[in-house]
């Protein structure tokens, strides 16, 4: 096809864009055609967010043509974005939150019923139950799936033909997920491109038709079929090969001594010795009870925690952390990251905690430097700010706190959320080598096939977040799953 083929809905050629001295798109290539699902790979850092926010107008490119319809000055509406941390209004309702933000003026008087009717037409076109019955419920009131499929009815209430979606499902069940998938083939049908950002190959090859592949902000595979292309070459593309054989590594290693974690509640009674890796799969109700419970983050009664055979209660987390308990959650921002503070102070707060020291202390600068080089963290300095590492970096970066005071007890809550297979790869690697050491680890995730790959055995909660079985190691499968938790696999 010629560069300006009007099968493309969007042409985005030889772009590049750099942050002072710091290139991070060096003439990289996208070609989106009308009605198709296109998948955006990258490892973290790659370039893929800057692009996205290239294409959306919220930053400017330093070089390089953008085109949509052909056209180089074309509507600021025909593209609309869906990042992973929404951007609703919680306290109105769903039909405000569709048609308040196309008022360009803002002392236009609204015409409530007819601005409502566009608001339910353009809800309908995604989920006809929902501009049924939530039109006017509050968002704060829905769940997280309908919120997302708000923020893309809004984009096509704006006139949108594509849609930019930065990891769409990572808050999302596996059912919730496809049935966004399905939405998605639907609008495709009817000739509204999507570019998906998304980090589960499981989930782009069920979705997508082609993808581009960037690597330190070039394009390495352009516009390719996914039917041509294995995993292991995704993951090669991407720079990233070496991450695969380092787990390979770790996976031999067993704990010879640690401590054993017994854990009884509701339906549960599990005894866990040292290097066991214990998973929690179901929708958030359940294992996020037990998980505040083993971290001190609330005291239901419900859940026991004994530790060597002594019974533990833990009434804030900062007890538990100097008890032995570690903790890594895959919502950065929320639970994470302490981004008013440098990278060093990031690596040792846990040590600081256990230890009950603020300040900094001599050899902590040396530690630091030891975890980056483990971890193989790319940073200017450990005094920059975490917010200058990519989000796969981030995750690691919380990984590195527990890297010298191995805990005795490793709580992880969606660790691998948002980052690209290569770091999953890694992550896995650093898990499994603290399992070696004697940590004993509880991972929830909403991805089977992780928990497949890594646990030794998976506690299952059902839909009402309430215990349904325990599955040991012989019988782990996805299906075994699915059929536990009530949830698609």
């Amino acid at each position: 096809m010629s560069a300006s083929s009007p099968d493309f809905i969007l042409e985005a050629v030889d772009i590049e864009k750099s942050f002072g001295a710091t290139s991070v798109l060096r003439r990289a290539d996208l070609r989106i055609a009308r009605g198709e699902i296109h998948a955006l790979l990258g490892g973290n850092g790659a370039g893929k967010s800057t692009l996205i926010r290239i294409l959306c107008g919220l930053l400017r490119r330093d070089g390089g043509t953008l085109r949509v319809d052909g056209q180089e000055e074309a509507s600021p509406n025909a593209i609309a974005v869906v990042f992973q941390e929404l951007a609703l209004l919680p306290h109105m309702t769903v039909a405000e939150n569709i048609y308040l933000p196309h008022r360009h003026r803002g002392l236009e008087r609204v015409r409530a019923a007819e601005r409502r009717e566009e608001a339910r037409a353009a809800l309908a076109q995604i989920d006809e139950t929902l501009a049924r019955e939530a039109l006017d419920t509050p968002v704060a009131e829905i769940d997280l799936h309908q919120r997302q499929l708000v923020e893309i009815a809004r984009a096509l209430s704006s006139g949108a033909r594509l849609l930019l979606l930065d990891e769409p499902t990572a808050n999302l069940t596996f059912a919730e997920s496809e049935r966004l998938f399905s939405i998605l083939r639907r609008l495709a049908s009817r000739g509204i491109a999507t570019l998906i950002v998304s980090h589960r190959m499981n989930e782009i090859r069920a979705v997508a038709d082609v993808c581009t592949i960037l690597r330190d902000g070039r394009t390495v595979v352009n516009r390719q079929p996914l039917t041509e292309l294995s995993d292991a070459a995704i993951v090669e593309a991407m720079g990233q090969k070496g991450a695969m054989r380092a787990e390979t590594a770790h996976a031999a290693i067993r704990a010879t001594a640690g401590t054993t974690v017994s854990i009884e509640g509701p339906g549960l009674s599990v005894t866990l010795p040292p290097g066991s890796v214990l998973g929690l799969a179901g929708a958030p109700g359940g294992p996020s009870r037990l998980i505040d419970t083993l971290i001190g983050a609330n005291t239901d009664l419900h859940w026991r925690i004994a530790m060597d055979g002594a019974l533990r209660h833990f009434a804030v987390p900062a007890e538990a952390v100097r008890q032995g308990v570690g903790y890594v959650s895959g919502d950065r921002a929320e639970k994470g990251l302490l981004v008013t503070l440098p990278i060093l102070d990031n690596v040792v707060a846990a040590a600081r905690i256990a230890g009950r020291r603020w300040f900094a202390g001599r050899r902590e600068a040396r530690v630091t430097q030891d975890a980056l080089e483990r971890l193989a963290i790319k940073a200017g300095s450990i005094d920059d700010s975490p917010l200058t590492l990519s989000g796969g970096t981030q995750q690691k970066l919380l990984l590195a706190r527990w890297l010298e005071r191995i805990p005795r007890l490793l709580v992880l809550e969606e660790p691998t959320r948002g980052v690209d297979i290569g770091t999953k790869r890694e992550i896995y690697a650093i898990i499994r080598d603290m399992a070696a050491r004697g940590a004993v680890v509880v991972w929830w995730s909403t991805e089977f096939s992780e928990l497949t790959e890594i646990c030794d055995r998976i506690v299952a909660f059902d839909l009402r977040g309430t215990v349904s079985g325990v599955i040991e190691a012989g019988n782990i499968s996805e299906v075994a799953l699915a059929r536990a938790t009530g949830m698609a696999a």
